[in-house]
């Protein structure tokens, strides 16, 4: 399909904020999907071509925590591995079952991630007790976070970041930056199956991958300078967002 010049150019920017807002807190697949199906692609090619264009986000803000030591590569490489192997499964069985059951239960799950860092003012102010040793993780949370996006996907960001506070016992600067790293992981495994079935409009994928690498950047930077202050607010606003957005999905307000 053909897009105009100017969609391409309203995509970038949304990709831009998108990147911005994903890097801090997750939730940017909530900007850009709507705007992909709006542009008339078929759902399939929407959801391949936002991969291709999230890895772009997701790679920018992980490279910058990995470059800033704000992530050790050689300490969590298991979880990598075991969060990719995780999407990969989640990837192959959306293609092959109906999803119907997880995406009515996944609002309320996003919803108590919200209300958890909101009412849990403290959380992730310095790190805390680990209470899984990274092997275990990578086995438990690893696979099952990496399989749930390739599976379904939406506020995988928030689910790490309160995994890897709660389970890692990780701060939140810190928490986030690992999030990306993982959600890179998935993102990649995830964009290979998309690849191999053609569901990919490149010339849209690309000019977006661009402006995610650029909106993600400067999130990344936010969150090491800004810390707790901003990822905090951010991830109670987009996990009531998202609740929001998948519950009218859902016909709940109909």
């Amino acid at each position: 399909m053909e897009v105009t010049i100017e969609i391409t150019v309203i995509l970038f920017t949304v990709a831009v904020i998108a990147g911005f807002i994903d890097s801090i807190a997750g939730g940017g697949g909530l900007i850009t999907i709507p705007a992909l199906l709006m542009t008339g692609m078929p759902p399939a090619l929407a959801l391949g071509t936002n991969k291709l264009q999230a890895c772009g986000g997701s790679f920018s803000a992980s490279w910058y925590f990995i470059r800033r030591r704000a992530v050790d590569l050689s300490a969590v490489w298991l979880i990598l591995l075991m969060t990719f192997i995780g999407a990969v499964i989640g990837t192959i069985l959306i293609q092959l079952v109906d999803a119907s059951l997880i995406k009515k239960v996944i609002p309320f799950l996003v919803l108590a991630i919200g209300l958890y860092f909101l009412f849990t003012p403290k959380l992730g102010e310095q790190d805390a007790r680990q209470r899984l040793s990274y092997g275990v993780y990578a086995f438990t949370a690893g696979v099952s976070i990496g399989f749930y996006d390739g599976f379904f996907g939406p506020g995988t960001g928030s689910i790490l970041s309160l995994a890897c506070v709660t389970l890692l016992g990780f701060n939140l600067a810190k928490a986030t930056a690992h999030a990306k790293v993982f959600n890179f992981t998935s993102n990649f495994a995830s964009l290979i199956f998309f690849l191999i079935g053609g569901h990919i409009l490149w010339s849209v994928g690309l000019v977006m991958l661009v402006g995610q690498f650029v909106g993600a950047h400067f999130g990344a930077k936010m969150v090491l300078s800004g810390g707790k202050k901003i990822i905090r607010p951010m991830v109670v606003i987009m996990s009531f967002i998202m609740t929001v957005k998948m519950a009218y999905d859902q016909g709940w307000f109909s």
